[in-house]
């Protein structure tokens, strides 16, 4: 006989690794399945040179004692574990423009985030006041973001309906305050007009309240998670590629994966794109309008990503982030032709255990379509697999390292004699690596006009799958966490579940 599972999580992306986690200490037999050697999804981590670079996760919010994610990564058994340095607390992001000299600086702390930026815009501090005030009334709207229940949908509604760079307009005419104060909106490839505010509110007041870093690498999560997962009973079976869901009477009694072995289960959990997993559902049971409307959902940007090693004491260490725009308007980094690519960059510095004076590496980060790399659609990479695209393709990215590197290099001058070595990655890296059909790094498209377009249910019509991951509410590593709670929720009780995670922070 086969063997059978309480639970099967498709996917071990932080989604389904903290549904695994959370899940396996509530007693149930778990497997997490992984068609990659390495688990863990954007939390992958890789090495050149000896120096380690993360895959998406740069810096994380909401660590300090009390707040949402600590109190999160306490409940899932991680946080006493985790290797972390605090960014600068007067500049965790620097946002910066061209033919600009001024650094402006988002600090750490509400009061001081308003005094830092007052200092360059002085005149603006009730524009600064009440914008901070607009992001805590937001974030408070969304009670799960908080860990607590209740809250409906009309209470939300305000929050939904306003998108960002129309509300920052609304604050000042300071076109400069305007174009500071969505600088680092490649947070989550904002875009003009579209963008709802909550999202701006949501990601931004989780740095405000505290911003850090992990040292050598956001893997550790992933790491510490299937630790959870193991210890609890658990199995995470890599190198199962899932090519098939079988609904039998309105339940899925097994998924099937590319080798035709099947792993049976009570109840099913997909941390991968809810259009994917769809496609491996030949069922009457989901119906076309439901399909056709999650087929037609907008997938956000990918991004091209060099990853520097720097020679040996060459490149000073920046305990923040930094945003750069070519442009007066930072919404306007998302619309670049061949011609004038890239409209912008963000950077970021590597964190490992000793006192960094120097840095050894640093990621240049800057927004790529995928029809950019279509030409190379039908060649595929894996961990397990690796496999040359072609001469063109490398050339392609080494130009367009170049051309990166010499943007880089008017905000650094002397940054391209620093460089040791480098690798690059595409959307097409993206693809493979994340699994995302066209390497979009954000989640699904928000869009305010129709805000509970991109809003998907854990739940579906077949009783026992649920879905999980980026796609649900909100992408990055807390609203990943978030929409686990919610997923699991739907099994263990929302109460029961927050009841716990306020307990694991007493008990630590």
């Amino acid at each position: 006989m086969p063997e059978q599972y309480d639970i099967v999580i498709v996917g071990s992306g932080l989604g389904g690794l903290a549904c695994g986690a959370i899940l396996a200490k509530e007693g149930y037999k778990v497997c997490v399945l992984e068609k990659n050697k390495q688990i863990g999804g954007n939390l992958q981590t890789y090495v050149r040179d000896r120096v380690i670079f993360d895959s998406g996760v740069h810096y994380v919010g909401g660590l300090d004692k009390g707040q949402n994610l600590y109190q999160l990564f306490k409940y899932l058994g991680i946080m006493d574990k985790l290797k972390l340095r605090k960014m600068d607390e007067d500049v965790f992001d620097a946002v910066v423009f061209e033919g600009d000299p001024v650094v402006y600086k988002f600090a750490q702390g509400y009061e001081n985030f308003i005094q830092t930026l007052g200092k360059e815009f002085p005149g603006e501090e009730e524009t600064l006041r009440t914008f901070c005030k607009v992001i805590k009334e937001v974030c408070d709207k969304f009670p799960l973001y908080n860990l607590r229940s209740g809250g409906g949908l009309f209470e939300k509604m305000t929050a939904l309906e306003m998108d960002t760079k129309t509300f920052i307009e609304s604050l000042t005419p300071n076109k400069k305050l305007q174009n500071v104060l969505a600088g680092n909106n490649l947070l989550y490839a904002g875009a003009a007009y579209k963008t709802p505010f909550y999202v701006h509110a949501l990601i931004v007041n989780s740095y405000i309240e505290s911003s850090y870093r992990f040292i050598n690498g956001g893997s550790q999560i992933s790491k510490y998670l299937s630790r959870e997962i193991h210890a609890n009973g658990g199995k995470i079976i890599k190198h199962v590629k899932v090519l098939k869901f079988q609904e039998e009477g309105g339940l899925v009694t097994y998924v099937e994966s590319d080798k035709g072995v099947r792993y049976y289960g009570k109840t099913f959990i997909s941390n991968i794109h809810p259009s994917q997993t769809l496609d491996m559902i030949e069922s009457p049971v989901i119906k076309k309008a439901y399909r056709n409307r999650i087929k037609s959902l907008e997938n956000s940007i990918s991004t091209f990503y060099a990853n520097v090693v720097m020679k040996k004491d060459s490149f000073k260490h920046l305990n923040h982030n930094y945003y750069y725009f070519e442009q007066e308007d930072p919404w306007g980094v998302l619309n670049y032709t061949q011609e004038n690519w890239p409209l912008g960059f963000a950077l970021f510095f590597t964190t490992s255990g000793h006192d960094e004076e120097y840095t050894e590496g640093v990621t240049v980060m800057a927004y790529m379509r995928f029809e950019d790399v279509k030409k190379w659609e039908n060649t595929f990479n894996t961990v397990s697999n690796e496999t040359s695209r072609g001469d063109d393709y490398e050339a392609f990215k080494k130009e367009k390292a170049e051309i990166l590197f010499d943007v880089v290099e008017r905000q650094f001058p002397g940054f391209k004699s620093c460089i040791k070595s480098y690798t690059t990655a595409t959307p097409l890296s993206a693809r493979d690596y994340i699994g995302t059909d066209d390497g979009s790094l954000y989640g699904l498209t928000k869009d305010y006009r129709d805000p509970l377009k991109s809003f998907i249910s854990p739940r579906t019509k077949i009783q026992n799958l649920l879905l999980t991951g980026q796609n649900l509410n909100l992408h990055g590593v807390l609203g990943v966490t978030v929409s686990a709670v919610l997923t699991c929720s739907q099994i263990l009780g929302m109460d029961y579940m927050l009841e716990k995670i306020h307990d694991a922070q007493k008990d630590g």
